[in-house]
């Protein structure tokens, strides 16, 4: 991951050099990195939306066609060409973001390793954020538990946007996952440096609202595939 962290690195040096203030630039740098990601975030939403909402028909082939495997691939692959749905779909927008998401992740945790010396942020990151005496030094709680919050509902919202989650939603593992990420995301916050912290809570923070406007164009997508909608 540090073949991408040394653009961003970059990016973060020049984002420094018009704000001069380390904590502004990652809240920046967190929110130009979001907003660029959005389009591959609705992407993967909505080939999953697509997907759940042929389920039954799915379901009817694979019974219909249990015991002749061939005839059944072609017919998933003719109802997958009607409904102009690509089963990976939804795989490429989640790669990007994963390899996006590490590189900064990598950045933010050892940014020393790829700012170079003679720039003037090479010291920024030791500099004060409101509370925060050294951003480069991991915050006991408060940001730890501003992350674990923004990541439970963050969490929570995908459930409900998502329909395979939601549709897990009462396995155990599932709701196991809801309250342990957030409390594993608190117990690493408070290992890395703040900056890290607040890159996190930041994206979090943007997600849930990302969620939100998920659900809202997945219930869109339903009420426009719908049956009755359909007949009109």
């Amino acid at each position: 991951m540090g073949i991408l962290a040394k653009p961003l690195a970059w990016l973060l040096t020049m984002l420094y050099g018009f704000v001069g203030n380390y904590g502004i630039t990652v809240l920046i740098l967190t929110v130009i990195v979001k907003l660029a990601l959005y389009p591959f975030y609705k992407k993967q939403i909505l080939s999953t939306a697509g997907m759940a909402d042929m389920q039954s028909k799915l379901q009817e082939i694979q019974r219909k066609y249990a015991n002749d495997k061939e005839t059944m691939n072609a017919k998933i692959g003719e109802l997958y060409q009607e409904e102009g749905f690509n089963p990976a779909g939804g795989c490429l927008p989640m790669i990007v973001q994963m390899i996006i998401i590490m590189g900064l992740f990598t950045l933010l945790r050892n940014p020393m390793a790829y700012i170079q010396a003679d720039s003037s942020m090479y010291f920024a990151i030791h500099e004060a954020f409101f509370w925060i005496k050294d951003l480069s030094q991991p915050d006991p709680w408060i940001l730890p538990i501003l992350a674990g919050v923004t990541t439970f509902f963050s969490f929570w919202l995908n459930m409900q946007t998502s329909p395979q989650a939601g549709a897990m939603g009462s396995n155990a593992m599932s709701k196991m996952m809801q309250y342990f990420f957030p409390i594993m995301i608190v117990w690493l916050a408070r290992t890395y440096p703040s900056a890290l912290a607040i890159y996190w809570f930041i994206s979090q923070f943007i997600q849930i609202f990302f969620n939100l406007r998920f659900n809202h164009l997945r219930k869109a997508l339903k009420e426009k595939n719908s049956p009755k909608k359909k007949k009109k």
